[in-house]
């Protein structure tokens, strides 16, 4: 969170030099050092942050491809005449550990075009595909897995 703040500072002011630099790493560290004592943050919860970067890098290129790839299948179920639409709704179990790991993949299945989470109650997940062949998708668990990973 200390670089976001440097990163903001830099950005509010326009323009970058070395006093700019040195006054916005002391305002940086104060804001920082406020937060830590104030708003229940710490140093070694930046650290696992930071430890954790990469992982979150990794998920959000994953998520990234799987909304191109099916924007592509979605466009393709409309544009095709020989293909019927047959929608249908799924329920499955995912193993996530944490609140925050089920509402991330929740959300991560509503971006997804042609899916849509209807409901969540603990670790069973209700959703609505547009086609059976995206009900599939869901047994994947891709990205289930690397928000697993991420939570540990």
């Amino acid at each position: 969170m200390y670089f976001v703040f440097l990163i903001i500072w830099i950005i509010f002011n326009e323009k970058f030099n070395l006093e700019i630099l040195l006054f916005g790493l002391m305002i940086s560290a104060a804001v920082f050092a406020f937060v830590c004592r104030f708003m229940d943050y710490s140093v070694k919860k930046e650290l696992h942050f930071y430890k954790k970067l990469p992982g979150m890098m990794r998920y959000v290129f994953v998520l990234v491809k799987e909304i191109l790839v099916a924007n592509l299948n979605v466009c393709h179920l409309i544009l095709s005449e020989e293909e019927e639409i047959d929608p249908a709704l799924v329920q499955f179990q995912a193993d996530m550990e944490t609140p925050a790991g089920r509402a991330f993949y929740a959300n991560a299945i509503t971006l997804t075009p042609g899916t849509i989470t209807v409901s969540l109650e603990g670790d069973t997940y209700v959703v609505h595909c547009l086609d059976e062949s995206m009900a599939a998708g869901l047994a994947d668990a891709k990205l289930e897995q690397m928000l697993h990973e991420l939570e540990g």
